[in-house]
């Protein structure tokens, strides 16, 4: 299996560059359960796309851009998303994926109306009602599904967690790629930014972690189970 990554995370602080990219994450969690998969990354926040869509799956990262500001390189990834589906290129979108792909797609991006989401949430997986942890870092939500999208997941504050367009499209609005560790530090390191109360809240959810093998097996097979079916 060879899949794209479409590297979309704009930040580059000092505490971006003492961490793995959202690229190697990627590379790193999936490998954990299909350790002979190969991955191409591509950072398309930088204007580097992917030179044709032989793929078989496109995953797009979370991102602190917002796909409301109509930056070149969004405006080019969102034609890229239609193309994809065009061609029934399978597609996974994690957070600002998730976003980008609705929007491309006709649904709508907006504000949370209490602002940051942060530290571990309990998403709820829709129709048989599990529970999944998964870390959050997100100011906007996908509030309107694009055309034949369904709901997979949601959460208390977020009812579009996660959405699904037949078998080729898969999106959650949270971030399997992220460890406790990480999520900790980036805490830290943005408190002044985040906020005292908002930092405190989301710090005390690391109580517990999550299940970061489970949650690449359900990346795997997502992938896995929409590649096309030999007769």
């Amino acid at each position: 299996m060879r899949l794209a990554i479409l590297m979309a995370n704009t930040d580059e602080s000092t505490f971006a560059q003492a961490h793995p990219d959202d690229g190697e994450k990627f590379t790193a969690l999936i490998r954990v359960v299909r350790p002979n998969w190969t991955f191409d990354v591509f950072s398309v926040k930088d204007g580097v796309f992917p030179p044709t869509l032989n793929y078989d799956g496109l995953l797009i990262t979370g991102s602190p851009a917002s796909v409301h500001d109509g930056m070149a390189w969004i405006n080019r990834l969102e034609a890229l998303i239609r193309q994809a589906v065009t061609n029934r290129v399978p597609m996974f979108g994690a957070c600002f994926g998730h976003q980008i792909i609705a929007q491309a797609l006709g649904g709508t991006v907006s504000r949370n109306p209490d602002g940051w989401v942060l530290g571990r949430v309990e998403t709820i997986f829709v129709p048989d009602g599990r529970t999944v942890p998964i870390y959050a870092a997100h100011k906007e939500q996908v509030t309107i599904l694009p055309e034949n999208a369904k709901i997979i997941a949601t959460t208390s504050g977020c009812e579009v967690a996660g959405f699904s367009i037949e078998n080729h499209i898969l999106t959650t609005q949270y971030h399997p790629e992220m460890s406790k560790e990480f999520i900790a530090a980036l805490l830290e390191a943005f408190a002044d930014e985040i906020g005292h109360d908002v930092t405190l809240t989301a710090t005390q959810t690391l109580k517990s972690g999550t299940d970061m093998t489970a949650l690449a097996e359900w990346i795997a097979a997502f992938f896995e189970q929409a590649q096309p079916q030999m007769v």
